[in-house]
């Protein structure tokens, strides 16, 4: 039973790493959920209360730095709303779309799209199509690090309390 409960806290962790690359994967909720795993398995006794607050805060700060950080690329280049929501469904359904580069194009065309309907010239157009994915690349590199880090913490607090 020990090695099915820490195959399955891995494969929650993999999920969650995956998805920062992935967004239609659960990420951080998969790593949060990993623990809960750990605790039916083994036990709740290690995680006391700062345990579960730290570890929300993070969860927290992912989901809204997440799509402040993409939508950062998006207007820092100086895209409108629209290529603000258009490159969020791009990031979606890129992948699914195109599954090699869609991670990539999708993004770039939804802020590219949207810009050209908020009345852009297809330069301007073109600049906040790459900002997008600037944007979606920082919020990926920020997503991996703080998931990283809430598996450092549960380690950490598993080994040492």
């Amino acid at each position: 039973m020990d090695i099915l409960g820490w195959i399955l806290v891995i494969a929650l962790f993999a999920v969650g790493l995956a998805g920062a690359i992935y967004p239609i994967l659960p990420g951080a909720l998969a790593i949060f959920f990993a623990f809960f795993v750990y605790g039916w398995f083994f036990t709740f006794q290690h995680f006391n209360v700062w345990f579960w607050i730290i570890q929300s805060v993070i969860v927290v700060v992912l989901f809204v730095a997440d799509y402040v950080v993409s939508a950062w690329g998006t207007k820092k280049f100086g895209g409108s709303r629209a290529s603000v929501i258009l490159s969020t469904i791009g990031v979606i359904i890129g992948p699914f779309v195109i599954p090699a580069f869609g991670l990539i194009i999708g993004p770039f065309l939804g802020a590219f799209i949207g810009e050209l309907f908020a009345g852009s010239s297809v330069k301007k157009s073109a600049k906040v199509g790459f900002g997008s994915v600037v944007g979606m690349f920082s919020s990926i590199v920020m997503k991996v690090i703080l998931q990283v880090a809430m598996i450092v913490i549960f380690f950490i607090w598993i080994f040492a309390f």
